[in-house]
């Protein structure tokens, strides 16, 4: 018979014992141990078992958490654990068979619930420990999300971010202590908001409205978008090289010769599950890609200022590999011999000697070779005509 787990994350909402079935009672009237943040220990009673604050940051927790293994332990969370919660952290660390989980009512459904939004269509955030610059590639007048924030003071950020972006005209639906005695509700216009004060735990329904630019969902997002030396991937030849390097869920990639970032933070805006390293060789283009990468919501950007492939040893083995730049026989040769079979590489050369050198290395491994061609209206005098940009050659094989 298998044995029961000895740890169960249990979902806890503002309104203490009172909001948890019977299931949920009865495993915490059992627990030896009952750890969690101060406050949620606060909005349970005592039991007789052993109180444990978890610290801050999270993580510490863990060690501290795997000392109680096989003892009855309780771990207190927000509303649905699984939900920008601790449980997903806790499934990592532990095995399947170690824990069990009884989800509370989550916060995005009480929100939803008191605002009368659809959750399906209402877009959702975990900001209480993640910038708010993650809204960027979102905001578009109309648009309605429900964001977790991290304190009361995060309300003001919030509305002094939207102002920057231009979007000064969205409403806050400002919740606090949802579902519990202190529950409070109000709507307000950004300038409250930043004169405002509020408690925690706090959400917010936001109702986005203003002149700020909206980005375009297709591959090709705007170069002005960018902070940029000129070293960038033109917006149409980004859009076919995205479209060559064809992102799969859960998929990582390598952007060699950085740039500006363009392609890997392109990248990870297709699919919250992808991962990208970019590698740059100038110090200053290494932090310019931080600060777009950072300002366009894709923080998780990995920002590697080296040259490869020497810089390429000990990185997360990719599933793609771009080459923008540095390209090279020696890397080419190091990427062959170093990446597994299946990993895709897409590469862009512009001068002769690296068209040349795509052109040996396509004869040798096949895959597609394609030469981009551009032109664009510009003044003749006059009048109008084509001025055309260098052609691109650009590479795609699957080693």
């Amino acid at each position: 018979m298998r044995e029961a787990p000895w740890l169960t994350v249990l979902g806890l909402g503002e309104d203490g014992l009172d909001g948890l079935p019977p299931a949920s009672r009865q495993v915490l009237e059992r627990a030896e141990i009952i750890m969690g943040p101060p406050r949620h220990l606060s909005l349970v009673p005592e039991t007789g078992a052993q109180r444990v604050e978890w610290p801050v940051p999270f993580a510490d927790g863990l060690p501290i958490l795997t000392k109680f293994r096989g003892r009855p332990t309780v771990v207190l969370a927000s509303g649905d654990p699984f939900w920008f919660g601790a449980g997903s952290v806790i499934a990592r660390n532990f095995e399947a068979g170690e824990w069990a989980s009884l989800p509370g009512q989550s916060t995005f459904s009480l929100a939803a619930a008191r605002l009368g939004w659809p959750l399906e269509s209402t877009l959702t955030f975990g900001l209480h420990a993640a910038p708010l610059t993650r809204l960027r590639p979102h905001l578009s007048p109309g648009l309605r999300a429900i964001l977790l924030l991290r304190n009361g003071a995060a309300v003001a950020e919030l509305a002094t971010y939207l102002t920057e972006t231009g979007f000064a005209d969205s409403a806050l639906h400002v919740m606090e202590a949802l579902g519990g005695p202190r529950e409070r509700a109000r709507t307000v216009s950004l300038t409250e908001a930043l004169l405002g004060s509020f408690d925690h735990p706090v959400c917010v329904g936001l109702e986005v409205a203003g002149e700020g630019r909206a980005f375009p969902k297709a591959s090709g997002k705007p170069d002005e978008i960018f902070e940029t030396d000129g070293q960038i991937t033109k917006r149409p030849v980004r859009a076919l090289t995205l479209s060559a390097l064809a992102p799969q869920r859960d998929e990582h990639l390598w952007d060699i010769g950085g740039g500006t970032g363009s392609i890997s933070i392109e990248w990870l805006m297709c699919d919250p599950t992808l991962t990208a390293t970019t590698i740059e060789p100038r110090a200053d283009r290494a932090e310019r890609i931080r600060r777009n990468a950072d300002a366009l919501g894709q923080d998780r950007l990995n920002v590697v200022h080296g040259t490869a492939p020497d810089a390429l040893t000990g990185l997360t083995p990719p599933d793609v590999v771009f080459i923008g730049g540095g390209l090279s026989a020696n890397l080419l040769a190091w990427l062959r011999d170093a990446l597994p079979e299946g990993t895709r590489l897409v590469a862009n050369a512009v001068t002769l000697e690296s068209e040349a050198l795509l052109a040996q290395w396509h004869e040798q491994l096949g895959g597609e070779l394609l030469r981009i061609e551009l032109a664009q209206s510009a003044a003749l005098g006059p009048r109008r005509g084509w001025k055309s940009a260098y052609p691109v050659v650009q590479w795609s094989v699957t080693l």
